[in-house]
């Protein structure tokens, strides 16, 4: 059974196994720490403005997501590949989203790779999230309002 829950600080560790276990869109440590990103600061940055969660499937972690309220931004979702296709990505970037949402933030936006043969490009498509164009970076960004109750 699929459990998902906040990440904490301990979990931080976790959080880049599950990273750099993932097969598209792979980084190692020090491709990640060479974009600033270090357990260091993604503790600075769980304790500010941004938030993970992590998925659980009999007591083991098998994904994350983290989202960044002051960017307004997904950050990341990434699932280990042996647990690809169970629900675990959908169940994460609800978590993500719906947080980003709550803080009446109207629309929010992400970066992927911009191959549609990528799995992320088709997941985030079937999710509802918008192509809005290519970054000088290469890298395709999509937005996602957040959805009214109707009247």
């Amino acid at each position: 059974m699929l459990h998902i829950r906040q990440a904490q600080l301990q979990d931080i560790e976790t959080l880049f196994v599950i990273r750099t276990s993932v097969l598209e869109n792979h980084q190692s440590r020090a491709e990640i720490a060479e974009l600033g990103i270090t357990p260091k600061t993604v503790a600075q940055m769980v304790q500010t403005d941004c938030r993970a969660w992590i998925a659980n499937i009999e007591d083991k972690d098998i994904g994350f997501s983290i989202a960044n309220a002051t960017e307004k931004t997904i950050f990341g979702v990434f699932v280990l590949p042996e647990f690809e296709g169970n629900g675990a990505g959908k169940a994460l970037m609800h978590k993500a989203e719906s947080w980003l949402f709550s803080h009446n933030i109207p629309e929010i936006w992400l970066l992927t790779g911009n191959d549609p043969n990528l799995r992320a490009y088709g997941f985030y498509l079937h999710l509802g999230w918008i192509r809005v164009g290519v970054q000088p970076d290469g890298e395709m960004k999509f937005i996602k309002q957040q959805k009214l109750p109707s009247l």
